[in-house]
């Protein structure tokens, strides 16, 4: 049954920030390798593939084409409210074919009801909204990247270390009326922090000042696959440049609709939400 949390709890913390952990235990990565066909990570609602197969095959998931490079490397993903299962299928120069049904596991995700908001908090002003719509139109511009390139290949590092207060899944319904869940992990502390890029790619936005998110970057890693980092009080990379993995981007801030400070990083691919703290090391392993 979802909490019941009165108002003051969370301020202004209803535009992101301050979310509670998940119930369940993040699900561990596991391996498909058969001739023709790897598959390696997270099996489960917010996961991420990484796959390869022989140069020249065709992917698709769902009906879907899926981007394979010149070499066979592809990934592919799974959203927060995902299927239990999904049908890929690789098609092979020599017209041999792989279909395979994967097996997706359901999590479960802390919901969160909070009733007697005044109005104002819900819902942004009015005046707001057409600066929340350019800015949502640059934020989806950014993520619909689908360069050619393999960045994402070697795989990620933790941006930023700290406390985890807050992961993907989350949801609260204010008033009544369900809002967006939590796509990313937050972690905590102090401003100035580092930033650190989880992966190669090429910076796609760099915003200082946007409404919700504040100090906003989002990276391309290849195949449609995009890191975002939000609340940043410090962004010290432009839209082309190339950044390396470890590379600073930025620091930690308490920028755009927050109640502290601290790092949101989400990932996408494509319009499907993928859950970063899957793609990573735990973090006490990193910071012990």
């Amino acid at each position: 049954m979802p909490a019941v949390i009165a108002p003051a709890v969370i301020g202004s913390a209803i535009f992101g920030a301050a979310w509670a952990h998940d119930p369940a235990p993040v699900p561990e990565a596991s391996m498909i390798e058969e001739p023709g066909l790897r598959l390696q990570g997270t099996f489960a609602q917010g996961g991420l593939l990484f796959g390869r197969t022989e140069p020249g095959a065709s992917v698709t998931l769902d009906g879907a084409s899926v981007r394979v490079s010149p070499t066979g490397i592809f990934v592919i993903g799974f959203g927060r409210d995902h299927g239990h299962g999904s049908e890929l299928e690789l098609r092979f120069a020599d017209g041999a074919k792989i279909a395979r049904t994967l097996s997706i596991s359901r999590r479960a995700y802390n919901i969160q009801k909070i009733n007697g908001l005044p109005s104002a908090q819900v819902t942004p002003p009015k005046a707001l909204l057409d600066r929340i719509r350019r800015e949502n139109v640059l934020i989806g511009d950014a993520r619909a990247h689908d360069s050619a390139e393999t960045w994402f290949a070697g795989g990620f590092i933790w941006p930023a270390l700290g406390p985890i207060s807050g992961v993907y899944g989350s949801q609260r319904i204010l008033n009544g009326k369900p809002r967006q869940p939590h796509f990313g992990v937050d972690v905590a502390g102090p401003v100035g922090t580092p930033i650190v890029a989880p992966a190669p790619g090429r910076v796609v936005l760099s915003e200082t000042d946007m409404f919700y998110t504040g100090g906003t970057i989002i990276i391309d890693h290849g195949h449609g696959l995009t890191s975002a980092f939000l609340h940043m009080s410090n962004v010290n990379v432009a839209v082309g440049d190339m950044v390396a993995v470890g590379q600073s981007i930025g620091e930690i801030g308490a920028t755009g609709r927050v109640t502290g400070p601290h790092l949101d990083w989400r990932i996408n691919w494509g319009k499907i939400r993928i859950d970063p703290q899957l793609l990573v090391p735990p973090m006490e392993s990193v910071t012990n």
